[in-house]
């Protein structure tokens, strides 16, 4: 059985509380034994979510947005090369089962859109919500989530919800 792939996007540049919630929310995905993927690079979201996965023995994919491994997490246990720039943003949500949406920027909310458009579910977490998002949730197709656990417990009601339909 393939296990799940959760995805967990966010900043590059991120405080110190949006870190912390990244690497606890990266230990309990990989305490889970589910694959955390992300964005590869060895800075915010992406490094400490690769950290806490690491830290407890997780499986981290990266997929980088550069022509070589040079700016990757020490953190990835495989990692995808590209080229593609934020053009990478496709395959990392179209590679998870669930998103995780933490604070970021431009690239983040893309890749907020793009799980939307996809049909992904999708988590935000530490996140206000835009107002155009409004109607994914009343579908339920996205939720809020407060903290790292919450989010955990919202995958794996979308994964649950996944494998019933």
């Amino acid at each position: 059985m393939r296990k799940p792939v959760i995805g967990v996007m966010g900043g590059a540049s991120v405080t110190d509380e949006v870190f912390a919630m990244a690497v606890e929310l990266g230990r309990l995905i990989a305490e889970r034994g589910w694959v955390l993927l992300n964005g590869g690079r060895n800075c915010g979201v992406m490094a400490a979510s690769a950290a806490g996965a690491g830290e407890a023995s997780g499986t981290v994919i990266g997929v980088l947005p550069d022509g070589d491994d040079h700016a990757a997490s020490p953190h990835l246990d495989i990692a995808i090369v590209t080229g593609m720039g934020d053009a990478r943003n496709v395959i990392n949500v179209l590679s998870s089962d669930v998103v995780i949406a933490l604070p970021g920027g431009l690239g983040t909310f893309s890749e907020v859109v793009l799980a939307l458009k996809n049909d992904r579910p999708l988590i935000l977490l530490g996140r206000t919500l835009e107002p155009q998002l409004k109607p994914h949730i009343e579908s339920g197709r996205l939720r809020l989530a407060a903290s790292p656990a919450e989010a955990i417990a919202l995958a794996a009601d979308f994964l649950t919800l996944g494998k019933q339909g």
